[in-house]
This record gives C-alpha cells, sequence and structure tokens, in this order.
C-alpha cells in the first residue's frame, strides 16, 4: 500500500494518471467509479460501458460528474480521452479496442458476455483487473493463459474476499510460514435461499435479489474460495467445503482442523459460519523452526501448531482501484490462477429437477455452486456452475444432486463452453506431459 499510494501520488504530479475503463455499471460499479473519481489522485476513470447507458451514467453522476460524452465509435472513443472528456457507451468492445486506456475493470459478473470482453481486451493488449469471481472460477486458467501469451496481466482485485485472502496468504509466507489453509467468514449459509427469500435484504442494500441469493446459498463463497484455491495450489477437504459452523473468535477455531490432512492436500480453502471477526478473512499457518515458535509464543500468536492470521473485514470497491495501479504499475496480479484449475465450482439442484426444464442463472432458483477438486470433476463429468444457465435437462434430478454433463443439453454455440472445453483439454495435456517426464 506505502509504495502504490507513493506510485500513484508521483503519477498525479506528473499529470500522467493512469487511465481506466470500467466495464459493467452496478451497485459496486458506481462505488468504483466514486472512489477513482474522489478519492484515488493519479488515477482516472475515462470511460464507462454499461448495456444500459443510463447506468453508466449513473456511475459519474453519483460521483459528481456534471458532463459525459456518450460515444459510439472507437474513434468517438479515443477523441474524448484525448480531450479529457469522461465517456460512456453501451458497446464495451469499444474501451477494449481504443487506444488510451491503461486498464480495464471487468465488474459485470457475468460469463459468456465477459469472456468475450476479455478475450478482446487481450487481444488489444490491455490490462483487466476482474471483479468477477464466477468467470475466474470458471474459465479463469485459460484466459490467464491468453493473457500470458499477449504479455498482459489478468488479475481479480482487492477489497472481495479472495483478493484480501491472497494479500494475507502472501503476507504470511513472506514472514517464513507456511500457509495451510485460507478461510472465508461468513455470517449465513443456507442453499435453498432465493430471490423471493432475499428480495427485502436485496432492496434495503439497493441491490438485485439474485445477486444476494447468491452470496447466501453458498455459491458465491465458493467461487471466491475456488479463484483462491487456483491462485495458491490448494485443494478442499471435501464437496462443498467443510464449512463449520461456529461461535467465538477466529483464533479459537485451530484445533478443528486435522494438521496432517491439511498437509497432505498441500492446504485448503474453507470457510466457517458464525465466527468473528465477521465478514473476514483468515489464513492458518505452521512453524517448524523452534525458535520462531518460541518468538511465535512470546507474540502471543500461540503454541501452534496452527497459528492464525486474519483481516477483519474487507472493503471491496474502496480497494479495487488499488489492484489497477498494482497491475499497471508494477505489473503485480493481486491473484491469478497459477496453471491449471485446483478446484471448480459445481451446479447443484436446489430443487427436484424435471426433464425438459431449462436451468436459471447464478443465485435464482434451480441450482446452488458447491466447491469441488478438479481432478474429481473431470472425472466425474460434473457440470461446472458457471455453465449450467441455458442448460436443458435430459432427465429429472433430485434435490442436492449434483449434475453433470450427461444429465443436460448445453445451448449451441457459446464461448464459455468452447472456452471450458479448451481449458479441460489444454490442461490436461500439460498434466500428462509433466507425469510422463
Amino acid at each position: 500500500m506505502i509504495i502504490v499510494d507513493t506510485a500513484l501520488k508521483a503519477r498525479a504530479e506528473a499529470g500522467n494518471p493512469v487511465r481506466v475503463g470500467m466495464i459493467g455499471s452496478g451497485f459496486m460499479g458506481w462505488g468504483i467509479a466514486n472512489q477513482i473519481i474522489n478519492s484515488v489522485p493519479g488515477m482516472d476513470l475515462v470511460a464507462v460501458s454499461s448495456r444500459q447507458l443510463t447506468n453508466a451514467k449513473r456511475a459519474y453522476d453519483e460521483a459528481g460528474v456534471e458532463s459525459v460524452r456518450e460515444v459510439k465509435t472507437v474513434a468517438e472513443l479515443e477523441d474524448a480521452i484525448a480531450h479529457g472528456q469522461y465517456a460512456i457507451t453501451e458497446d464495451a468492445m469499444l474501451l477494449c479496442q481504443a487506444d488510451g486506456i491503461d486498464a480495464l475493470i471487468e465488474v459485470t459478473g457475468t460469463i459468456e458476455f465477459a469472456a468475450g470482453v476479455v478475450l478482446e481486451a487481450i487481444a488489444h493488449n490491455k490490462h483487466i483487473v476482474l471483479m468477477n469471481a464466477e468467470l475466474d472460477g470458471t474459465i479463469g486458467p485459460i484466459l490467464k493463459t491468453y493473457a500470458d501469451r499477449a504479455g498482459v496481466i489478468l488479475s481479480g482485485c482487492d477489497g472481495d474476499q479472495p483478493g484480501v485472502e491472497m494479500n494475507l496468504y502472501r503476507y504470511v509466507k513472506s514472514i517464513g510460514m507456511t500457509p495451510l489453509l485460507c478461510g472465508n467468514i461468513k455470517g449465513l449459509q443456507d442453499p435453498y435461499r432465493n430471490p423471493t427469500t432475499q428480495e427485502g435484504f436485496a432492496k434495503k442494500w439497493g441491490q438485485k435479489a439474485h445477486m444476494v441469493t447468491s452470496f447466501a446459498d453458498g455459491t458465491k463463497i465458493s467461487f471466491e474460495q475456488a479463484i483462491v484455491a487456483n491462485a495458491t495450489g490448494m485443494k478442499v477437504a471435501k464437496r462443498g467445503m467443510l464449512g463449520y459452523d461456529v461461535s467465538g473468535h477466529i483464533d479459537e477455531m485451530t484445533n478443528l482442523y486435522d494438521v496432517e490432512q491439511l498437509k497432505e492436500l498441500g492446504g485448503i480453502v474453507d470457510y466457517v459460519v458464525g465466527a468473528k471477526p465477521g465478514p473476514g478473512v483468515f489464513v492458518y499457518a505452521t512453524q517448524d523452526d523452534p525458535k520462531h515458535k518460541h518468538y511465535l509464543s512470546y507474540y502471543k500468536m500461540g503454541d501452534g501448531p496452527l497459528y492464525s492470521f486474519y483481516t477483519p473485514y474487507h472493503l471491496c470497491h474502496f480497494e479495487v482501484p488499488l489492484s489497477v495501479a498494482r497491475v499497471v504499475l508494477f505489473k503485480d496480479p493481486v491473484l491469478a490462477p497459477l496453471a491449471g484449475p485446483m478446484v471448480d465450482v459445481v451446479a447443484t439442484a436446489k430443487i427436484d429437477l424435471k426433464a425438459g426444464d431449462t436451468l436459471d442463472g447464478i443465485g435464482y432458483y434451480m441450482t446452488y455452486g458447491q466447491c469441488e477438486n478438479s481432478d474429481i470433476v473431470l472425472a466425474e463429468r460434473l457440470l461446472p456452475m458457471g455453465l449450467a444457465e441455458g442448460c436443458r435437462l435430459k432427465r429429472d434430478v433430485p434435490r442436492d444432486r449434483v449434475l453433470t454433463y450427461d444429465d443436460i443439453e448445453l445451448p449451441e454455440g457459446r464461448l464459455c463452453d468452447k472456452l471450458r472445453a479448451e481449458q479441460d483439454a489444454f490442461f490436461a495435456k500439460a498434466k500428462a506431459t509433466v507425469t510422463a517426464a
């Protein structure tokens, strides 16, 4: 943080701000816009795209910007940027293609649409910061492969729990500890919640009911922990994670875990419900050096074998601009897949499903997501949650059963299915090559 704010200050003093475009403009997008415009010297939000132009304009309105320019071509967008005019558009591809933008923030929460946006941005040498765990947890590894080939960075973001976990994980490693668990603290977990049950809460906070549902039914946390697993090489201890329901402080929960199991799995991602400090994140780590253990005890960290580190909050949109600065100024991704997927999110029946049904989307009425280790997902042909929407059921599926590719017909012509198939094949081949060697 000290390095980032100093570097941004230098950019501000030089009159050379980091120029950012944002794709998606809803509850989080409006907060990001306000943060960049009013609280981040050295960074400029030059353009916002939304499928509803009024939402793009609202991002600037809420930040106190009175004058914006609607653009419909790349030339118009580039002209607006050159003349210091804030631009809005319904066409996200313009932001991907235009010169004068250093990085894009993708905050749509979509998968099919966002996949096309990310590929187009990569093709035009744009760095991308994702506030989209759903996309990252479904096809992030293959998208990062494309980004690596192009020499650009595809990164998750600070602020959301995965980025906060990754910052903590890196810190814990940097002081010589061995992280064995990356955890997320929740206040509620009920896989049967739906937009009807969550409507009141959504209205209170000005959010969409299906988005709130994805938090409550466990799908969102599954995607979040999956991308942490993919960035660290960790796994899950069982399908759905352990997910202990506890009270008290997270420092008191280390005895819930079998250290030898954690070591055998190479570390795990997990969550707890009800622990303090919510809604924070935590990392449990080991230290084998007896001298270090003596000092850890002296510093009131306990006697091990697991030592607890935590961050008591996550500040979402407040921290997203810091991610952009890290990527653009220091080529430092917040989190990104190490290689192929370690953990996937699989679609699970929320209700008894019937043959002929067409599955609805994330956070709706028909499915919820659970984490599962990727080798099992491939072996059992389990259906990724991120691909479930729009699939037609070929047979009945009872509540709480995980869906497989054999249960459904995929919609025709989707980019996300093509990329997922490419991801599965690419990393299976890479794994086979390593095994043969």
